[in-house]
């Protein structure tokens, strides 16, 4: 199918589903589907977005602005994976347990409030790397409209360009937790370690990065074209200032630059392999 088509697809999936809950993160993809679910439905569909430790501040105002600007509902729920032992230890499951909690509420939500389903964001590329919360997904009966559509990644963006939506280019960025290494318990202290340093890397103009919490080890990952400027003396000391203020006892800017789930590299294939 080329672009059209698929856009048109993606229409006909979210009209046989309203009312249609979408769990809605700000990113791309879910700030895409909420748009396209919005303008397809009307008052017919409900972004959620689930404010919890895990979501920086930044991210959390910044989804909030773009539902707004274009007049898409918006319900911000609560949810409680903090709470649970199996999070709290993360493991390779974590991602798991984080969407096993929000499907949990937004089906009871669904429930109270007289929605038929609940989509998400996932897309044809996402295919293809380790997300085990798209085993949850399956076992919530949770509609992946983008999938079904077959858009890529690139096509969202694409599209998105075509509809003027201003994050079309927005870096990815996944959950705060997903920032500490497997095996080092989650915990408020961590995750907002690893915000204050992604917050400062942002003040310092950088745009595609990550903070990787390995305890007393920061490692710090940007994108490959902005790291000659991270590698200035200059910088580099800054990033020691801020980065032991904030409580690292070592930091350390990773060479291979940034790429997205580099922490799943330690996990044996037999695992990566469960999540297809």
């Amino acid at each position: 199918m080329d672009l059209a088509a698929k856009r048109a697809n993606l229409a006909e999936q979210l009209r046989q589903r309203a009312p249609l809950l979408v769990a809605y993160s700000g990113g791309i993809d879910s700030a895409y589907l909420a748009f396209e679910a919005h303008r397809i439905l009307g008052d017919r569909m409900l972004a959620v977005i689930a404010d919890s430790p895990s979501l920086a501040r930044e991210h959390l105002r910044d989804a909030i602005s773009f539902a707004e600007e274009h007049g898409i509902p918006l319900h911000v729920i609560s949810t409680g994976e903090m709470e649970n032992p199996d999070y709290v230890r993360n493991d390779s499951q974590r991602c798991f347990h984080c969407k096993d909690e929000l499907f949990s509420v937004m089906e009871r939500y669904r429930d109270e409030h007289g929605f038929s389903a609940i989509a998400y964001g996932v897309n044809l590329d996402d295919q293809g790397d380790y997300r085990p919360g798209q085993n949850a997904a399956r076992e919530h009966g949770v509609v992946a409209p983008l999938l079904e559509a077959e858009l890529t990644k690139a096509e969202i963006r694409d599209l998105a360009h075509q509809a003027d939506l201003r994050l079309w280019d927005k870096p990815a960025s996944a959950c705060l937790s997903s920032r500490i290494e497997y095996g080092r318990p989650v915990t408020r202290e961590a995750l907002s370690q690893v915000e204050a340093g992604e917050d400062a890397l942002r003040a310092l103009g950088f745009r595609q990065f990550r903070v990787r919490h390995h305890g007393p080890i920061c490692r710090i990952e940007i994108a490959s074209d902005e790291l000659p400027r991270a590698l200035d003396p200059r910088l580099t000391s800054e990033f020691v200032r801020i980065f032991r203020q904030l409580g690292f006892e070592y930091v350390t800017l990773d060479l291979q630059g940034f790429r997205s789930g580099s922490m799943n590299a330690v996990l044996p294939l037999s695992t990566l392999n469960k999540s297809s």
